[in-house]
């Protein structure tokens, strides 16, 4: 035989109740259903007694509603030929009620034993009207054969009655039963008790495990336990198989697919719990049992969580090596009906903290100054406190036992994001790790566990870009266009979840359609300053968060360190910071190392060319960089490459100004501003303290031509041309070409411009391509070369999409 329990949701409606009619009646062996009150009218209930008990009249408004909806529940789903019994039975039902309501009413007072008689009348009546709608089926009381004992204010089952009344109960019952959940009754005096939240779950355990069921079936309105929270992680999944210990880890600490005591009977009896959905009867749901399944490759089976933590912490040198000590802390607190859900003791026993709901942290903290009050007097005890507010996250999984690393990884999943723990706990089972942190950083840490232990289907990078011109809009494209090769190929899912311009800002947390986004920003995105972006992205404090500057802007770069401090990675195309004062610049690097994320800005120099990688490689392998050519302005080798007799230097600048390849105005390329910046970078990256102004600058364009204003500029710059085209022809006779080229010899660095002739490397450099020699103490008589494109937007973009999977471990 089965036991089959379901719940308020379940039975609260007309389609509820008639699917599990369907169910029922489709099985093909004895079963007992047991089910609870219908949704909402426990606390419906609650509320009535309340107002009755404080002369509110409003309470018969409330007695009506919950007339009414159980009447029209009749006529909706019981069995034709009972539907006049039925109403008979339920308004004599009612009528007890109204007359236990009318009492407390005119005295204006309520006691415990008339809230749970109160309260009882929920499951009572909803098993009559179940059990009259399906064929067949017998009401039975529960209050006849579930008895419970009084122990600190708390009904617990007296097993050994409740056992002889069931098995003398059901020894000759039909071949299906109906009764209500939750309900008891006390074993001495026989007033109606009850077994407390979720105590149909439990109601439903005893039965199975007092008449060895073949199997135990929870109905409710998810199809099974998930690895996480639905309404926090969206990309959850049922898990198909738990053990018992699994599950009971996961009820401690949350989950709320069952009542936590449900498991013991049923443990106990080796009665396998299938959790299903009423409203989806065809999911496999999650099967649980004493077996130890799972893939050896996913350590944890789920993850739970208490939003609702009080850390209660004793500390104190006096109780060091004092027996009894925690004997004291846990028996005040159980006298007193406070529950412990989590221990965290210093092995150095100077400090114990312990995990209890919100609501009982003033009572704690209160009984256990009380009973050390005479230590604290001597100053044995320092202090007896609270903080409230916080939240218990708790990973569980079999697998995790003898499996080395586990810890290891979740506490460093944590750290990078930049989530703290208060306190953690691990038992020597290995089958839970719990810690606490703030309220505020529970859906990230959630978020990021479920990421990072591969119960994701995807690992997410959510990513922040701003800058959305012509570099920006390319890596967009880029993006958008990659998405679902890699969540199919890579198991990696890209969510543009910010996006900001020079005048709008757009968040999204669940992800940005890229077919339109900039439709989007401008119509639906705010108005956008640096500060309010910075501020939005760390109120939003989303788990793997990349920032991306695709701009060339001060105020962006300066962003960089408050975000990194937030645990946020940068991935920038802006040479603005990485160039910037040396010691900024250290800072940066420095405080990425710290908070462990990353600050990537491979694109600063070369666009796509892994250029700054190759000397990170070098240096990191031992090697030691000496010297460093480069022809690093993609701009000013286009301009060398253009000048011809029909094309003078002026028009070769506005011909680069057109490509794209120059700055909006082009004297950032022509004073050498933008090499000088590279050249600063790749120094600093090859191990040298280097700024800017210590860079020796020999210059093409005389200084009086960036003196004025752009449109000076224009007018003026020609007068050049009859000069450079003079020099030209002169090069051209000796096969020499111009080069404008950076160089760094043991630190010490230049830019300027220099003749190359047709046997150096650069010589055949051709359009705005970059080339770089790099000659280390390895590659001494023959430098390392890398060349190619330089300057660009959709190698640029390239260059941080390459910069963004590095952060993922993809290349």
């Amino acid at each position: 035989m089965k036991v089959l329990k379901f719940g308020g949701t379940s039975v609260g409606s007309v389609n509820g109740i008639l699917s599990v009619k369907k169910i029922v009646e489709a099985e093909q062996e004895p079963v007992i259903v047991v089910v609870s009150a219908f949704s909402g009218i426990t606390d419906q209930l609650y509320k009535v007694s309340k107002l009755a008990s404080e002369g509110d009249d409003a309470y018969l408004t409330e007695y009506q509603s919950m007339l009414s909806r159980h009447l029209e529940m009749i006529e909706a789903v019981v069995l034709p030929e009972k539907i006049t019994d039925v109403n008979e039975l339920v308004k004599i039902q009612f009528g007890d009620l109204s007359n236990i309501l009318r009492g407390i009413y005119l005295i204006k007072d309520s006691s415990a034993k008339i809230i749970d008689t109160i309260v009882s009348y929920g499951e009572g009546i909803s098993s009559i009207i179940v059990a009259n709608a399906i064929n067949g089926a017998a009401h039975v009381d529960a209050k006849s054969f579930i008895k419970t004992v009084n122990q600190f204010d708390k009904h617990i089952v007296d097993f050994e009655k409740t056992n002889a009344l069931i098995k003398d109960k059901f020894a000759s019952a039909p071949a299906v039963c109906v009764c209500g959940g939750f309900i008891s009754t006390d074993s001495k005096t026989n007033f109606v008790t009850n077994l407390g939240r979720g105590g149909s779950d439990y109601t439903a355990a005893i039965l199975a495990a007092a008449l060895n069921a073949r199997l135990l079936e929870i109905w409710t309105d998810v199809d099974g336990f998930m690895t996480a929270d639905p309404r926090i992680i969206s990309n959850t999944y049922v898990i198909e198989k738990l053990s018992f210990s699994e599950a009971m880890e996961l009820c401690n600490f949350g989950a709320k697919v069952i009542y936590p005591p449900t498991i013991f009977p049923v443990f106990h009896k080796n009665i396998p719990v299938v959790i299903k959905n009423t409203f989806n009867p065809e999911a496999a749901g999650t099967y649980i049992s004493q077996e130890k399944v799972g893939e050896v490759s996913k350590a944890i089976k789920g993850i739970s969580s208490i939003n609702d933590t009080s850390l209660i912490t004793i500390q104190g040198l006096g109780m060091v090596g004092v027996i009894g000590v925690n004997h004291r802390i846990f028996r005040v607190l159980a006298t007193n009906g406070i529950s412990v859900f989590l221990v965290s003791q210093a092995s150095s026993e100077n400090t114990t903290s312990i995990g209890v709901r919100n609501a009982d942290s003033e009572l704690a903290v209160k009984v256990l100054r009380e009973e050390f009050a005479a230590e604290i007097a001597l100053g044995e005890i320092d202090n007896i406190f609270s903080e409230d507010d916080l939240a218990t996250v708790a990973i569980v999984g079999d697998n995790m036992k003898r499996t080395p690393g586990i810890a290891g990884k979740l506490f460093g999943t944590l750290g990078k994001n930049g989530i703290n723990v208060v306190a953690c706990a691990q038992g020597a089972s290995e089958t839970n790790i719990s810690f606490v942190t703030d309220r505020k950083s529970l859906r990230k840490a959630l978020n990021v566990i479920h990421d990072s232990f591969f119960l994701s289907e995807y690992q997410v990078l959510n990513l922040y870009i701003v800058g959305v011109g012509t570099v920006g809009s390319s890596l967009l494209d880029q993006i958008k266009k990659q998405q679902q090769k890699l969540m199919s190929q890579n198991g990696l899912k890209l969510n543009v979840v910010g996006i900001a311009s020079s005048k709008k800002m757009l968040f999204d947390r669940a992800g940005i359609n890229l077919e339109n986004f900039k439709e989007e920003l401008y119509t639906n995105g705010i108005d956008a300053t640096s500060k309010h972006i910075c501020q939005e992205i760390i109120n939003l404090n989303i788990f793997n968060s990349v920032f991306v500057d695709c701009t060339a802007n001060h105020e962006v770069a300066d962003l960089y360190q408050n975000l990194l401090e937030n645990n946020v990675s940068v991935v920038t195309a802006n040479k603005l910071a990485a160039s910037s004062a040396y010691e900024n610049y250290s800072n940066l690097k420095e405080t990425a190392r710290r908070r462990g994320v990353k600050f990537l800005f491979e694109t600063n120099v070369g666009a796509g060319l892994p250029i700054i990688n190759t000397i990170n490689n070098l240096i990191n392998s031992g090697d030691h960089i000496e010297k460093m050519e480069a022809v690093l302005s993609g701009t000013l080798n286009f301009i060398f490459n253009t000048l011809s007799s029909e094309i003078p230097l002026s028009k070769a600048i506005l011909m680069a100004k057109e490509a794209g390849f120059a700055e909006p105005d082009p004297r950032i390329d022509l004073s050498g501003k933008d090499v000088i910046r590279k050249l600063v970078i790749l120094a600093r990256e090859a191990g040298f303290k280097v700024e800017q102004t210590d860079v020796i600058k020999n210059l093409f364009i005389p200084d009086k031509y960036f003196a004025g204003s752009l449109d000076d500029f224009w007018k003026t710059v020609p007068e050049l041309d009859a000069e450079f085209e003079t020099k030209r022809q002169t090069l051209a006779a000796q096969s020499k070409r111009w080069r404008f080229v950076a160089k760094m010899e043991n630190g010490c660095c230049s830019v300027g411009l220099q003749e190359v002739d047709s046997l150096h490397p650069f010589f055949d450099l051709q359009g705005s391509n970059n080339i770089i020699l790099i000659t280390t103490e390895r590659y001494n008589e023959f430098p390392m070369m890398i060349k190619g494109y330089g300057a660009g937007a959709g190698v640029t973009a390239a260059g941080v999409f390459s910069d963004i999977m590095s952060i993922a471990n993809i290349r």
